[in-house]
């Protein structure tokens, strides 16, 4: 079964470059609403005196019931109180971040390590407050890390993957990349997993998003290859288009036709692209390498006897379906307005 889809629908699904998913957009908008900011202070105020009201109310004598355990609820009110100011400052910080003039996606990310050290930060509170001492608490914490560190070894390898990313920068939200066998573009990078849209996949055989979403945890980068295919010095990637033609066709005619055809299908940003190209290869990315004229068109023998022309071009790694198939047509209406100068193989050789 053949299926047929628009090519405006399919640009319509495409996800652009380095722009924020749904989510990241509305984290940053509450960040930058000054009703839910005063509301999140306001709330963490009134926390923090509940706390430190009860501690006071607590020593009265009609509380002297609680015998032992005194103590352990003063330091937990205690303990809430300074989490709450924490919290405030934290919520100070990440307001701040918001306002900076930078990518929302990075933006989204500086928020979620603020956020980050936020609750570590509150959960070493406790222990300290907790212990008697200082000594006792990073004991405390040492054994608590170790016996996490072997019961969620993944979740602490994927938080870990987290941190690469976001620091080393492999992938961003927007590009296409290939981890494993999980091919996709990336819509989401959480502190534990990635979220992918999957393209192509055992459901296509095109590179055309195939519907699904890929969840997979950030440790998978430290096991296998990562492919990016929208990296931002050479965003595009290298395509090709191949058929066969009869020893007696006019190679120059065909290699000329060709090379014609394929640059009236590909666009203007596309071919913008080409002298950057030029000069990112003279730079040393690729010894010698040179791109002289674009786009190639290679000839080589066929087993069979046939003459095999390959046509290669650079193109945006999610447009390469839509794009392929405008340069087929647009190659064979050519070849066949001058069946004197090319002939094709014929059906069943």
């Amino acid at each position: 079964m053949i299926i047929f889809v628009n090519q405006s629908i399919v640009s319509k699904m495409e996800i652009k470059t380095q722009e924020a998913t749904p989510e990241q957009k509305a984290t940053i908008k509450k960040l930058h609403n000054e009703e839910v900011k005063k509301s999140k202070i306001g709330t963490y105020i009134i926390g923090a005196i509940i706390c430190i009201a009860i501690t006071f109310v607590i020593r009265l004598k009609i509380f002297d019931f609680i015998g032992s355990y005194h103590d352990l609820f003063e330091h937990l009110l205690f303990a809430g109180a300074c989490s709450f100011a924490i919290l405030i400052v934290s919520r100070f910080v990440q307001t701040q971040v918001a306002k900076a003039q930078l990518d929302k996606g990075l933006l989204y990310n500086l928020v979620q390590v603020t956020r980050l050290i936020t609750y570590i930060l509150i959960i070493f509170i406790f222990i300290s407050f907790l212990n008697a001492n200082w000594y006792t608490a990073a004991v405390s914490l040492g054994l608590i890390s170790l016996l996490l560190g072997f019961a969620l070894q993944t979740p602490i390898a994927s938080l870990i993957g987290w941190f690469y990313i976001i620091m080393r920068g492999p992938f961003k939200v927007g590009d296409r990349i290939q981890v494993g066998s999980f091919n996709g573009d990336v819509v989401e990078i959480n502190f534990l997993d990635t979220t992918l849209w999957e393209f192509a996949g055992n459901l296509m055989s095109s590179d055309l998003p195939s519907g699904r979403l890929i969840r997979f945890p950030n440790s998978l980068i430290f096991q296998n290859q990562v492919y990016n295919y929208s990296w931002q010095k050479l965003p595009l990637v290298w395509n090709e288009v191949s058929f066969y033609i009869t020893f007696n066709s006019d190679l120059d005619w065909v290699e000329h036709t060709v090379r014609k055809a394929c640059l009236e299908q590909l666009d203007a940003k596309t071919k913008e692209s080409i002298p950057d190209m030029r000069d990112q290869i003279s730079e040393g990315l690729v010894e010698d390498f040179e791109i002289k004229e674009f786009p190639f068109v290679n000839f080589r023998i066929h087993q069979n006897n046939w003459v095999e022309v390959l046509l290669i071009y650079i193109v945006n790694p999610k447009q390469s379906s839509q794009t392929r198939s405008k340069i087929v047509k647009a190659v064979i209406a050519e070849m066949l307005k001058e069946p004197s100068k090319v002939a094709f193989v014929s059906e069943g050789s």
